[in-house]
């Protein structure tokens, strides 16, 4: 086999090995994406831990892993838009994402999704290596005013209220949210397996649980209208491409999480979080592409990274590093863009059948449902201690829903330790 993965071109077992690895992937990563408070990284580890056992070359199992991880990260916003249950790159996403819904336009949302994924994908593979240079170049610099910058995003959060009333809410969020940063994130899991951390019960807590708690008087999913864009062309392409190069900026600088980028996205696209999507134009629709493309381009970003910094980013790329997977770039971008591909046609077959599904059940029984399955997915992941800080973050959840606060404030929980240090 060529080193660089090219005999693929000539070797029709090899590339049907391959095609059979990746499809593997893609079925792996369509699980934990529709699974609601399932992250990627948990799958990722499973992956790693079982990747010697895999019959089979290494270099194939590390692209199932990719594979697993761009589809999640095309697939995550299903439960996060039917259900309110995010994954945590998603979160912010979330409060656009069900104005649409609420409005009818469901349908819409998944496809701004997809779209921004895609053009994510399409558009960091010319970028790669002038965004490797360039981050390469002013990492440096980056680093070095790194707390600056994250504590200038919490006194933008809190400034850009509009409201008294939503300030001190916003406020509180941010304290609230950073002090249980503090405390929790470094927490060791408990659970079966490893899940790679706090993650999930902190952000599942923060912005899923409170939803669902809501949706348990609401009137559930409404009749979906057509699933046309609205969106011109011009403006999807704009919000994928900033998508794509916050995605940058977070596949090279440590700390940074997608969470984190799609927080100042939220700041940056007018009306993507708050307003009713009616009255907020484009602002809601193009925060949903923006925060897609930054969760896609993350990994193709972080994969690059391993490559010319040699360290490790996401939990995907952790998983790859420790399996001792060989960055055989040609192969990995394939399997990239073999999972794109399927990503792309997933979210709008499922995603259609998830959000009908959804609006045809008991939206009580629903989310008494979905609450008791997430409790049960991250004493699994995490243990017992997960599911108290699952509960505790539960309650810091509400404050900005008390308030009348965006819910973005509550991303205080990286925001605030990454800015102090601690």
């Amino acid at each position: 086999m060529d080193p660089l993965g090219l005999g693929l071109a000539v070797d029709p077992s090899a590339t049907l090995l391959f095609c059979g690895f990746v499809a593997g992937g893609v079925a792996l990563g369509t699980v934990s994406g529709l699974t609601p408070g399932v992250h990627a990284n948990t799958f990722a580890l499973l992956l790693a831990g079982i990747a010697p056992a895999v019959p089979g070359p290494v270099r194939y199992v590390g692209a199932a892993m990719l594979a697993a991880g761009v589809v999640h990260t095309f697939l995550d916003v299903v439960p996060t838009l039917a259900l309110g249950v995010p994954d945590p790159a998603m979160a912010s996403s979330a409060l656009p994402g069900h104005r649409l819904v609420l409005a009818g336009r469901g349908r819409e949302a998944l496809r701004l999704s997809a779209l921004g994924s895609a053009g994510a994908v399409v558009l960091a593979v010319p970028l790669a290596i002038p965004m490797t240079r360039a981050m390469t170049a002013v990492y440096p610099i980056l680093r070095a005013h790194l707390s600056v910058l994250l504590g200038g995003v919490v006194l933008v959060l809190v400034a850009t209220e509009s409201t008294a009333r939503g300030r001190v809410g916003a406020a509180l969020s941010v304290a609230a949210s950073g002090g249980l940063g503090a405390v929790a994130l470094d927490l060791p899991p408990g659970g079966l397996v490893d899940s790679g951390g706090m993650l999930a019960p902190i952000f599942t807590g923060l912005f899923g649980a409170p939803v669902l708690l809501d949706a348990l008087t609401g009137e559930g999913v409404p009749p979906q209208d057509d699933a046309g864009v609205t969106v011109s062309r011009g403006s999807v392409a704009g919000f994928a491409l900033a998508g794509t190069l916050s995605g940058a900026v977070v596949g090279y600088v440590p700390g940074v999480s997608s969470a984190i980028a799609a927080t100042v996205a939220l700041l940056a696209v007018p009306g993507g979080g708050e307003g009713r999507p009616e009255r907020s134009g484009d602002g809601a629709r193009g925060f949903i592409v923006t925060t897609s493309g930054v969760n896609t381009a993350n990994t193709v970003f972080a994969l690059l990274a391993l490559i010319s910094l040699g360290t490790p980013r996401t939990g995907v790329m952790v998983a790859m590093d420790g399996a001792g997977v060989p960055l055989d770039l040609p192969l990995l971008l394939g399997s990239v863009l073999v999972a794109a591909a399927c990503g792309f046609v997933l979210v709008v077959t499922l995603g259609d059948g998830y959000l009908r599904l959804v609006g045809r059940a008991d939206y009580t029984r629903l989310s008494v449902s979905v609450l008791c399955l997430v409790v049960v997915v991250i004493a699994v992941l995490t243990g017992a201690l997960g599911v108290g800080v699952f509960a505790a973050s539960t309650v810091v959840g509400l404050v900005p829903v008390t308030f009348g606060a965006r819910r973005a404030s509550l991303m205080g929980v990286l925001l605030v330790p990454l800015t102090f240090g601690i």
